[in-house]
């Protein structure tokens, strides 16, 4: 019998379009973002319906990235978060989450909330005077937007920064840590293959990325006078020089 599959590989919207066009032709996503307590799978164990795939939440991975920042800029006592509350949906379990990763490095976390680009500004004008050693950028799609500006800024303020994506760090950023896009997409069509051969998305628990990429810009550690720890470095996946 001949299976019809959907694949919604670019975020939560095109899975949610699909769920909606149909309750029966399996729909297989990547990328989506947070599926689970949605209306898109009743869990990632038991997705039920006719959807699964696999999903990537890059605000899970900032409390890494503070723990990077920190083990980069061991001098640092207070952290800097950037965060835009409007595209979080549930901030104040994000905030926690956040709040329990500075207190587990031993540093505290100074929170500044950014909506528009002017506040972006105003956030790095005022690092100074709260004496903020570092910055996690958070992962979400208004600050990739504004990807240059943030770059800049860090440079302008001498600001170690940690990001979401690679693209900041090819542009001067510090350092950027993130899942593989590329493991999605292969689990996604793995899905596939096995939806095709008679399996059901039902039965078929929606997973995360289990394989992770870190980038560290050395001409930028040295401009801002920071030597990048061995424990980093054997780490990282690609070091810009």
């Amino acid at each position: 019998m001949k299976v019809d599959v959907i694949a919604a590989v670019a975020g939560s919207g095109p899975a949610r379009a699909a769920k909606q066009a149909t309750s029966t032709i399996p729909i297989v996503f990547a990328s989506a973002g947070e599926p689970a307590g949605s209306d898109l799978v009743a869990s990632l164990a038991r997705p039920g319906g006719n959807l699964t795939g696999f999903v990537y939440s890059p605000v899970d991975l900032d409390p890494k990235r503070l723990e990077l920042i920190s083990e980069l800029v061991p001098q640092a006592g207070t952290i800097g978060l950037l965060a835009n509350p409007s595209e979080l949906s549930d901030f104040q379990r994000y905030m926690r989450e956040m709040q329990g990763a500075a207190h587990t490095k031993g540093v505290q976390l100074l929170v500044f909330e950014a909506t528009k680009e002017s506040e972006i500004d105003a956030a790095f004008a005022s690092r100074a005077d709260q004496h903020v050693g570092a910055l996690v950028v958070a992962s979400n799609a208004f600050f990739t937007q504004h990807g240059g500006q943030l770059v800049a800024l860090a440079a302008q303020y001498l600001l170690p920064a940690t990001y979401h994506l690679r693209g900041f760090v090819a542009a001067g950023g510090l350092i950027s840590y993130r899942s593989r896009f590329r493991d999605l997409y292969r689990g996604a069509g793995t899905y596939v293959g096995r939806i095709l051969a008679g399996a059901k998305p039902a039965d078929l628990p929606v997973q995360q990325p289990t394989t992770f990429e870190l980038v560290v810009n050395l001409k930028t550690a040295t401009a801002l006078g920071l030597t990048v720890p061995p424990s980093i470095l054997a780490r990282a996946d690609e070091v810009i020089e």
